[in-house]
Order: structure tokens, then sequence, then C-alpha cells
């Protein structure tokens, strides 16, 4: 890919151009370079009218102009400024070959994350898990208790973020509290002190929230632009009291590796459904929702999964148990693996 600049005839300013490459569309190549395509779709097509195919589909090798964008992700020096705000580095035992990593935001009994393989080295994954801060999603009562999406959400974030490291990936945990790690309790406490990485207070505004975790992800995306990049969103749903779900899987409609991503970690539930619970299937599904704010915004392939109905009795289980959310865990991960492997190819 070539980065230049060239004029447009009519707007009589300087628009970047990029080279279609194999696999783009016109979302993705917005995406690509920080724009979002939500708000300058049409623009594009209109300054890119005459080298559009049928259906506006892009051509590979012919050269495109990028509408100009105010508000663009992009800042300055970029890759020094996230590298500075990254997570403190893990302090590996001193040894030639270090066979574990020390996180102390898994907490103590997990901190130290043992070193199994390199399946994932060169994967960089941003898990954000869904509410936070002032916002703890939905909560109800269980047996007297108040019980929160928001902290189920998390826990099994942290126990994914776990598993990807132990196989050599790089991880960005977007949503962060440092007081938590990795929980065992059934009934995990409320709390209101998360933060959104760096170290950012959560505001109280929703689309405000949703708008800082996604700043987060797109700054880091274009700071590892060249490598394998994935955003996994968790959330617990929150419906009636009788609605009993699966866990199911939301991408973007125009997003073909997010679409990708979200079958791998389906047919990986599917496969496990079939082993340990042969006589009850598994209902779960994969399919497009632009709607949601960091679906539709974040660069990355993304995939949104929603757990459970955090008000059913019986997915309620699902998730208060901590070896069901360890489950959850390693079933997700061994998805994100099969999508890498898949990619590689």
């Amino acid at each position: 890919m070539f980065f230049c600049f060239a004029y447009s005839v009519n707007a009589q300013k300087p628009h970047p151009e990029v080279k279609a490459e194999k696999g783009d569309g016109i979302f993705s190549i917005l995406r690509k370079h920080g724009i979002d395509p939500a708000k300058y779709y049409k623009e594009f097509i209109d300054i890119n009218k005459e080298k559009l195919g049928p259906e506006n589909r892009l051509f590979i090798g012919k050269t495109y102009l990028l509408p100009m964008v105010k508000d663009s992700v992009l800042p300055v020096k970029l890759k020094e400024a996230v590298l500075a705000d990254s997570i403190p580095p893990p302090v590996a035992d001193e040894v030639p070959e270090a066979k574990k990593v020390e996180y102390p935001i898994f907490g103590e009994k997990y901190a130290s994350v043992p070193l199994e393989d390199k399946q994932l080295e060169g994967a960089v994954y941003y898990l954000v898990s869904g509410h936070g801060g002032p916002d703890p999603g939905a909560v109800v009562k269980h047996k007297g208790k108040t019980i929160s999406e928001d902290e189920y959400a998390y826990d099994v974030t942290l126990r994914l973020g776990r598993k990807l490291i132990s196989h050599g990936a790089r991880v960005f945990l977007i949503i962060q509290d440092a007081d938590d790690g990795i929980r065992d309790e059934r009934l995990l406490e409320l709390d209101t002190d998360e933060v959104n990485y760096p170290n950012k207070k959560i505001p109280r505004s929703q689309r405000l929230r949703l708008k800082l975790r996604t700043e987060s992800v797109n700054r880091l995306f274009l700071a590892n632009a060249g490598t394998y990049q994935r955003l996994i969103v968790t959330h617990v749903d929150s419906r009636s009291k009788g609605k009993n779900i699966d866990v199911f899987f939301y991408h973007h409609e125009r997003s073909k590796k997010g679409k990708g991503l979200a079958e791998n970690i389906h047919k990986t539930f599917k496969k496990k459904y079939a082993r340990y619970q042969p006589n009850r299937t598994y209902s779960g599904t994969v399919s497009s929702r632009n709607s949601l704010y960091m679906v539709q915004n974040t660069l990355p392939a993304t995939v949104y999964i929603e757990l459970g109905n955090i008000r059913n009795e019986k997915d309620q289980r699902r998730i208060l148990d901590p070896d069901n959310r360890q489950a959850l865990a390693k079933w997700i991960g061994e998805g994100l693996m099969l999508d890498f492997t898949e990619d590689q190819k």
C-alpha cells in the first residue's frame, strides 16, 4: 500500500490517495485509514464515482481518493505516544528463556502467567468488557445480593486475556480494574473504580464512554499497523427472566474478517457443546449488527459477544460459577486461535 497526495478537481483541496488491495471494500479501506465509514461512506463514493465498479466495487490496484477528514483519529507521533501509554511490560523470570510473565492486573493468584507456546505470536488483541465505572450495566438480585453485568463480563475478559498471553499474543485490556483481578467467587462485588486504557476516568455519558474506548482501540490499531489485530467486546445480555439464551456473536456486515472471527468462535462453541452437552442443542447465532457503536466505529475486525442473560436463572448458573467463566474464556480463546491460524494460511 502507498500513501501520497493528489488534488480533487471538484474540491480543489488535497486528498490523500490509496491503492486498493485484495479484499478491500469502501468500508474496510476507510477503516484502515482511521476514517469513520458512518460519516464518510457517501463522500468516498462521490469523489470516486468514476472509478467504482458495479455496486460501488473497488478494483485491485486502482488508486482512490480519501475524504478530507477534520476529526481524524491519527494523532501526531502516534506510535511514540501509544508506546508511552502502554501497559507496563511484564516482569519475566530471570532466566534466558522466560517460562512465565507477571501481570498484576490478573490478581495475586493469577498474576504469574505460564508461557505455554507461541501459537499466537504476532497477534494483537484488544479486549473490552462491557460497561464499567459509573455504569454497572444490568443489575439484578441473586439470593438477596446485588450482581451486575460489568463485573462478570470483566472477569471472563481477564481470563481470556491471560489465556491469549500464555500463547504468545500481545493483549491490551481497554477496561481495567487495578484491584479486582480474576476472582473465583460466585458472587462478585460490585464497584465503580474501573478505568479506560491507559488510565482515564470512565464518563457517565454512555456515548462518551463508548467514544473513549473506541478512540483507545483505534489509536492502538493504527500504532500496530501491519499486524494481525482483533477486537473482542464482551457483554452479559439483559432480557426477561424467562429468556434462556446461548452465547451469541455480532459483527459488522461489511467486515469479512469480523464475520470470519465470529464464525470461528461460534464453530468452536458448537463443537464444545456437542462434546460436553451432547443431549442439548446449541442455539447461539452469528449475525451482523451495525447499530452497535463499537462494531460500527472501531478499526480492527470486531466480534461482540453476549455471554448470557443475567436475569435468567439458567444463564446465571453459567456466569456465576467461576469454572464456567473459565470455560467461556477458554472456548473463546480457542476460537481466536482458530481464526489466527486460518488468517496465517
